[in-house]
């Protein structure tokens, strides 16, 4: 910006009208008084790029008092009554200057019929009448205005800059700072130069000797150093009851809730920033002490939690603006975070689904509660629990439902299971399951914690699908699409070659590559994937693949009478469900009779 300007007065291609836009306190008004200095200045018969500072008109306009360049503020005359009296100045010629400027403060002010009447000025201005307009908010200002001026927007000070500033200024003026201090004079400054200034001055006149981190922070009102990193880590353990006593001790010092939300939010933000780039990153423009916090914090977290917490104090700051209770939505806010502890992804739900519930967590989910002890008796009826899609496969199968295989390799544990086993759902469950009964006459045998450690191991079979299960999956993802009403689909697929390889469920069809696209929609490709996971007893993922052989209709397709109570009995959920409650079917609505 600079470079463009020094580049117009030096090629004598000045404009009429210049916008200067930007955050607050960086300097819009500054560089408009410097423009105007250069433009005036009296060392040169001609505009220059430095100006002397010394003449008559650098020291009038910095003063404020020049006759020829005229500072209106836009916020108290905003009206046309005043524009029409600029329009009226602007006919006579400057009184000693070359250039008459008029420099307009917080221009987006101005009401909509006064920009009406300064258009036609703007846009065919006197050739000595130069117009700045400095504004934080320039999409208020009409297109019709900013299309027939020069728009430079201005940029917020970085943090380093702010903070290079303020040591200049404290070795200066000979005051002991700590470095910390300066630090939190320059966040609190939030990239305005004038704000950090203006703390800086009030920080000076509060303090007695050296300027400290304690006296800034209790200047402007921030909370103590470390309450946001012990407010985090008892959000990590769970601990709703330290939460809000660390809110009652902060409202008890006298700390407004909306500050602390404010402050909840940055620190929030920069554990983000430290969990995606790392903590050496020069995105967090904060202290030393304050990253080493910040990272410490975003080490207990994930980044879809530290996600997760910054959306709900956002949500809460924003809400604290208007609500009479500032410190019952505080303490509800930081209540929710402590809870979202508990929350599960979705996707990592869905992914589990087929799995037995005691299989390890992936590792990109770390757990953020410790883990608690649990007894003897726990462990072994989380051993023996059978995944519910198992246990469906092996109804429809007659096969032996897989378990987990963690349970065949713990040491003291029992993992016995049988096609005509008990589904026992939850770490809560007691571990009882019934073995089939040998051809003698004798008791079943019960496998509980109280078990004798004799009782033999049997392993669980190979995940590999038995062949004569492939056409019940088959005939159960075909009634499922034909029910969807995808029937075109199912009968692509229903002479196609089906295989299962491993995850894979790879159906070879006699189609080529783009009818399959056409054909195979994403609602389509989800219904296939959950039949067949249900039916398979395993998460799997489809592939369907041209060039195949042209096939035969199962000889015993899964008969479909069409009733609602059919599809009922067909649907994988409903499987889920008798499984895990054991529930049975008693009344079905079926919407399609009632259309």
């Amino acid at each position: 910006m600079t470079r463009t300007l020094k580049n117009a007065i030096e090629q004598k291609r000045t404009a009429h009208g210049y916008i200067f836009s930007g955050h607050r306190g960086i300097g819009k008004t500054t560089v408009a008084r410097i423009l105007a200095m250069a433009l005036n200045c009296r060392s040169s018969d001609q505009p220059v790029t430095e100006p002397c500072g010394v003449c008559e008109s650098c020291t009038e306009i910095r003063a404020g008092n020049s006759v020829d360049v005229i500072e209106i503020d836009a916020a108290t005359n905003r009206g046309i009554d005043e524009i029409r009296e600029l329009r009226e100045a602007t006919r006579y010629r400057p009184a000693r200057d070359r250039f008459k400027i008029y420099i307009l403060d917080e221009a987006h002010q101005i009401t909509d019929a006064a920009f009406n009447a300064l258009l036609k000025t703007l846009e065919e201005p006197p050739s000595h009448v130069v117009f700045m307009l400095a504004t934080t908010q320039p999409e208020d200002i009409p297109q019709t205005i900013r299309s027939r001026c020069q728009h430079f927007s201005f940029r917020a000070v970085r943090f380093e800059q702010i903070l290079d500033q303020l040591r200049d200024l404290s070795a200066r003026e000979k005051i002991e700072a700590d470095e910390d201090a300066l630090a939190l004079l320059a966040e609190a400054g939030d990239g305005s130069m004038r704000d950090a200034l203006s703390i800086l001055d009030q920080a000076i006149a509060s303090s007695t000797g050296r300027l400290s981190a304690d006296q800034v922070r209790n200047l402007v009102g921030a909370a103590p150093s470390g309450v946001l990193e012990e407010v985090m880590q008892s959000v990590a353990r769970g601990s709703s009851e330290e939460v809000l006593r660390l809110v009652d001790r902060l409202i008890g010092e006298g700390h407004s809730p909306t500050h602390f939300a404010r402050q909840m939010v940055r620190f929030l933000r920069n554990a983000v920033v430290a969990k995606v780039a790392g903590g050496d990153s020069s995105l967090l423009q904060i202290s030393g002490d304050e990253r080493q916090r910040v990272v410490r914090v975003a080490e207990l977290f994930g980044e879809e939690d530290l996600t997760r917490h910054l959306q709900i104090m956002l949500r809460t700051h924003g809400e604290l603006g208007y609500r009479q209770e500032q410190r019952f939505h505080l303490e509800l806010g930081l209540l929710k975070m402590s809870h979202a502890q508990r929350l599960l992804p979705i996707e990592q739900l869905l992914s589990e689904a087929g799995m037995t519930v005691n299989q390890p967590r992936p590792a990109g989910k770390p757990s953020m509660v410790p883990e608690i002890k649990r007894s003897e008796s726990a462990a072994i009826a989380r051993s023996t629990t059978v995944s519910p899609f198992a246990a469906d496969s092996a109804r429809k199968s007659g096969s032996k439902p897989e378990l987990s295989s963690a349970s065949s390799s713990q040491s003291g544990s029992h993992a016995v299971a049988t096609g005509t086993a008990s589904v026992v759902m939850g770490s809560a469950a007691p571990a009882v399951i019934a073995l089939p009964a040998p051809e003698i006459s004798s008791p079943p045998v019960v496998a509980s914690e109280t078990a004798p450690a004799s009782t033999p191991e049997i392993s669980p079979p190979p995940q590999s699908t038995p062949v004569a299960n492939l056409d019940d999956v088959r005939g159960s993802v075909l009634s499922a699409l034909a029910e969807a009403g995808q029937r075109m689909l199912s009968a692509m697929l229903e002479t196609g070659e089906w295989q299962v390889e491993g995850n894979d469920l790879v159906i070879k069809v006699t189609s080529s590559a783009t009818v399959i696209e056409m054909s195979l929609g994403a609602d389509a490709k989800r219904l296939i994937v959950a039949t067949a996971s249900g039916m398979l007893g395993r998460p799997v993922r489809l592939k369907v693949l041209s060039g195949g052989a042209l096939q035969s209709a199962p000889r015993n397709p899964v008969p479909t009478n069409g009733g609602g109570r059919g599809r009922a009995e067909r649907d994988p959920v409903v499987h889920r469900m008798k499984e895990k409650f054991d529930a049975e079917i008693r009344t079905i609505i079926d919407y399609r009779e009632k259309r």
